[in-house]
């Protein structure tokens, strides 16, 4: 019982984790879309206010797996996650970091276009949806349906790839940044990058707004090997000219 308690007090410990750095990443960016795109918000407070509420209930499931899990690796040794650098070389680090991100994209890319099945979509990702166009709090605005698919990876991805708890943080920030900018409604990136060869297989704004324009294709997270592979890249969008990175 005790070890039950512990366990869940573990569970809730991350999901105000979660919370806070949602409201603490989102505000901020959200914040820094008034100052660099004044007014582009300016008459979406409802639609700001429904995006907080299904993120918020989003951050509560994705922290109880991320607690138990935490829990698990500091109190029964679970997990891959190593504390000391000596463990692997330290060409190992940039490694891990790519190995979760690409299988952290994997899992995205396909449970997103399944996702987009007209009965899945109706009930669960249309939340997502919602949102015209997306804004810096709509990261993690999910029905809880969806929310579980994306809760369950990073959790799983440490029983099954070693990774140091530094690099695990640094995934942990790339996802973080990466899902916000990615929604903010206008790009963070330069157009150099955008329309750049790196631009060719990184997901940025302007990649994803097509998603939200077009509601099918560009599926993919981080990287855009799936959709190119798959056929179902898109291109660039753009933000009706508020956005610095435009389709080419």
């Amino acid at each position: 019982m005790t070890l039950a308690i512990a366990a869940i007090g573990s569970a809730l410990a991350m999901t105000l984790i979660v919370g806070v750095r949602y409201l603490a990443t989102s505000g901020f960016f959200a914040w820094l879309t008034g100052q660099v795109r004044p007014g582009l918000y300016a008459k979406l407070g409802p639609q700001m206010k429904r995006e907080v509420y299904w993120s918020l209930l989003s951050a509560g499931i994705y922290g109880v797996p991320a607690g138990i899990v935490a829990w698990g690796w500091q109190n029964r040794g679970w997990t891959q996650i190593y504390t000391d650098f000596g463990d692997y070389p330290l060409w190992y680090l940039p490694l891990s970091v790519f190995l979760f991100l690409a299988a952290h994209d994997t899992w995205f890319y396909w449970t997103h276009r399944w996702m987009h099945w007209p009965r899945l979509f109706r009930v669960a990702h249309a939340v997502h949806h919602e949102s015209r166009p997306p804004t810096a709090w709509a990261a993690m605005s999910f029905h809880p349906w969806e929310a579980v698919t994306g809760a369950v990876v990073i959790p799983a991805l440490v029983f099954v790839i070693p990774i140091h708890a530094g690099a695990l943080g640094f995934v942990l920030f790339v996802m973080t940044l990466m899902g916000i900018t990615n929604h903010m409604g206008w790009e963070l990136f330069p157009r150099s990058l955008v329309n750049g060869p790196l631009g060719r297989w990184l997901i940025t704004a302007t990649h994803h707004q097509k998603h939200h324009d077009a509601y099918k294709g560009n599926y993919g997270l981080y990287f855009r090997f799936w959709d190119r592979f798959c056929g179902t890249d898109l291109g660039l969008g753009d933000f009706g000219g508020a956005g610095r990175g435009k389709s080419s």
